[in-house]
């Protein structure tokens, strides 16, 4: 046998075994993961060992395996049709797992999908809020705290910003304090980063609830930390456009300029369209102080990412009321009524997520106002007869306020001196009970006739020592008072008055007081509050119901009146 037969045969034996073993590493979990999970976002290159692994964990039932896959397909698929995709195809996997923190990470990352890449903000709650759903009660701290802090992110969107700061708050003490623990160096990363975006989210919270001296320390403190940090340039970048919005605000223009650059370049390389407006805008708003043209490029770049991506935060919607008084001071018609057309559009995209921060937002151009703005711009002959319907309607507007404010006043000046005529003319009802001689009237419901008189006695001596007065007063404790029982004191007091209880004591207190408003000067220098005081009622509404329930006008109209009559005003 010849050499060269003898390696032949040596090969055909071991060639086998070769193929076995590389057989066995294309099929390992491990090795196949390796292959792809360290390349870039949206690389389909991943797919060539992804597609092998999904089928592996498919035959398996491995469904933890199967819905981590599906994960990193989202990771990887460059279209959005194909994220999405993906996405619901992790969640079925993780269904099938049956595994808390699976699922809710699951929902989570469809949310964030729906946040991110399609700006659709209320699906993506509603995911995230089912990813709550099964994380609160399970073991993955880092996961419960991550659907948080993403809930949060889109209430601060919604504009529920003091709601949203309560959330970034328990998010940044959990990242901040599981950072300074011995982990494995990826996990730490995680943390820290968690900590920085919502020490981000906490000054744009702070910033819009007029906190502004919270926002700026924050934004310091957490720089000072960052400024000999390679690893967190984007989150660094975030918070350096926060501090340069802060210098505009504080006219120092330059300083505001230096860091919105200094933000920009990362901002650019993670894709992240919304805050890159938001640069791009204050970048315009500090150049037109100085440099016009300079401004305008930017401001019109803010427009260019709204044409393209359909998508637009409302803090930069100025930038089109901004376009449209520049133009409109130069004459320039045609750009005038394109600005003016855009923000018809800025503000029907803002309102289809926006149903409580919308109607919040101060607007110098109001919808209608903008769409009799555009009419006007493609038919100017049509001015004069806007601004004489303009001024026709706001006429008409402030003269009906006049008349009902006239009507409304005439109204309760006739009640007041309908009120005075009684008082003055002693028909005033005081609800007492009748001074009548109990023994001539026979008793109806078989009261004896001794403490018939008795109760008489007592009920005079209670009126005429306003014990009505006191605070609290109950059916029970005034028949401890007369030393009786709440079935004789309630008989009493509906024989006598025709009424119950209740009624009858609202009626002296709100008697006792309107007597002492008629006729001593120092009870029209009463509060509200301390008239109700003072008759015995308990809060300053209830006792302006009654008052008006019984003399037909409020207390504070009453005393109003009643100064002027005694030329006290």
């Amino acid at each position: 046998m010849t050499t060269s037969q003898c390696i032949m045969i040596i090969l055909l034996l071991f060639l086998p075994i070769t193929d076995f073993h590389a057989e066995k590493s294309r099929n390992d979990y491990v090795w196949l993961r390796s292959q792809y999970e360290n390349l870039e976002k949206n690389d389909s290159t991943a797919f060539r060992y992804l597609r092998i692994y999904i089928s592996k964990a498919k035959k398996d039932s491995d469904f933890v395996r199967l819905s981590e896959a599906y994960k990193f397909a989202v990771y990887f698929t460059p279209s959005n049709e194909g994220k999405l995709s993906y996405a619901d195809s992790t969640i079925y996997a993780a269904l099938r797992s049956k595994q808390p923190e699976i699922i809710g990470d699951a929902y989570l990352g469809k949310g964030i999908f729906y946040y991110f890449n399609l700006k659709k903000y209320e699906p993506a709650l509603a995911e995230y809020l089912k990813a709550y759903e099964y994380s609160k009660n399970g073991k993955d701290e880092y996961l419960h705290q991550k659907i948080i802090y993403h809930l949060g992110v889109v209430k601060s969107y919604l504009g529920f910003y003091q709601e949203a700061l309560d959330l970034f708050k328990q998010c940044s003490a959990f990242f901040d304090k599981k950072s300074k623990e011995k982990n494995h160096p990826n996990t730490l990363f995680n943390f820290k980063r968690g900590y920085f975006n919502s020490i981000h989210q906490m000054v744009i919270c702070y910033r819009n609830l007029k906190q502004y001296e919270m926002a700026d320390d924050l934004v310091d403190k957490a720089l000072l930390h960052l400024a000999d940090q390679d690893r967190f340039l984007l989150e660094k970048s975030y918070l350096l456009k926060c501090r340069g919005i802060s210098a505009y605000h504080h006219k120092n223009y330059a300083g505001s300029i230096h860091d919105l650059h200094s933000a920009l370049q990362e901002i650019v390389k993670s894709n992240d369209f919304s805050w890159l407006s938001v640069i791009y805008y204050y970048l315009g708003k500090n150049h037109m102080v100085s440099n016009e043209n300079k401004g305008l490029y930017y401001l019109e770049k803010v427009d260019s990412i709204f044409n393209r991506h359909t998508f637009i935060l409302p803090e930069v919607r100025p930038a089109y009321e901004d376009l449209i008084t520049y133009y409109s001071e130069k004459g320039d018609r045609d750009k005038q009524l394109y600005y003016t057309k855009q923000l018809l559009k800025v503000d029907k995209l803002i309102g289809k997520d926006f149903t409580y921060l919308s109607s919040k937002i101060h607007r110098e151009y109001d919808t209608r106002l903008l769409t009799e703005s555009k009419n006007r711009l493609e038919n100017m002959s049509s001015r004069r007869m806007t601004y004489i319907l303009i001024f026709i309607v706001s006429t008409i507007f402030f003269l009906c306020l006049f008349v009902i404010k006239y009507h409304k006043e005439k109204n309760i000046k006739l009640k007041y001196l309908l009120l005075q005529d009684k008082l003055n003319n002693k028909q005033y009802d005081i609800l007492t009970i009748d001074k009548q001689d109990v023994s001539v009237y026979p008793v109806k419901t078989g009261l004896p006739e001794e403490l018939y008189k008795e109760l008489d006695l007592r009920f005079q001596k209670f009126e005429i020592e306003n014990g009505f007065t006191q605070k609290g007063l109950t059916l029970g404790i005034l028949a401890l008072k007369m030393n009786t029982n709440t079935s004789y004191l309630s008989t009493f007091i509906n024989e006598n008055k025709g009424t119950n209880f209740k009624t009858y004591i609202n009626g002296l207190r709100i008697s006792y007081i309107t007597h002492l408003l008629n006729s001593e000067r120092k009870y029209l220098m009463y509060t509200i509050e301390a008239l109700a005081e003072e008759s015995g009622i308990s809060t300053r509404q209830h006792f302006s119901d009654l008052f008006f329930d019984i003399n037909g006008i409020r207390p504070a109209d009453y005393i109003k009146n009643r100064k002027k009559e005694l030329d006290m005003s």
